[in-house]
């Protein structure tokens, strides 16, 4: 003998109200728009890399601040004197740099400093960034190049 159970409907709709939903993609949106930074800085100098066989990426770049070492941007395809760049300022003298990446290292102790360096710059500007970097106590640098083609390569 078999028993059969009727089972009983609710005469309600399953279904899910969507009527605050423009409102909470609305805010989403802000949200994001708000927290999202999108700064571009305008390079005063020309940097072209030097190629290197063994590069590493750096995945967060949060942690990065750029400096910029090359030829100062003149205008018409005309360059000047190797100059050195911190976000978007031209840095006047070396000791500027000590004092700058102090206040960066305060804020943010991991902080990587990823020097762009024209190649054909000279070297002994780099070693004045070294020292004065050393000063700051800004001790993780990274040194950006470009990725040599090899041989026979496109």
């Amino acid at each position: 003998m078999s028993i059969h159970f009727k089972k009983k409907s609710a005469g309600s709709k399953q279904e899910v109200p969507t009527a605050s939903m423009p409102d909470i993609v609305f805010m989403l949106l802000i949200f994001f728009m708000v927290t999202t930074v999108l700064r571009e800085i305008e390079l005063q100098v020309r940097v072209n890399y030097t190629q290197a066989d063994n590069i590493e990426k750096i995945e967060q770049k949060r942690l990065v601040t750029y400096i910029y070492v090359g030829p100062e941007k003149l205008g018409a395809n005309e360059y000047g004197e190797t100059q050195i760049q911190i976000d978007d300022a031209i840095i006047g003298d070396l000791n500027e740099i000590e004092s700058a990446m102090s206040e960066k290292i305060i804020d943010q102790p991991k902080l990587i400093v990823s020097i762009r360096m024209d190649e054909d710059s000279e070297t002994g500007v780099l070693t004045d960034i070294q020292e004065e970097l050393r000063d700051a106590n800004a001790l993780r640098i990274n040194y950006s190049t470009k990725q040599e083609t090899p041989a026979g390569g496109n």
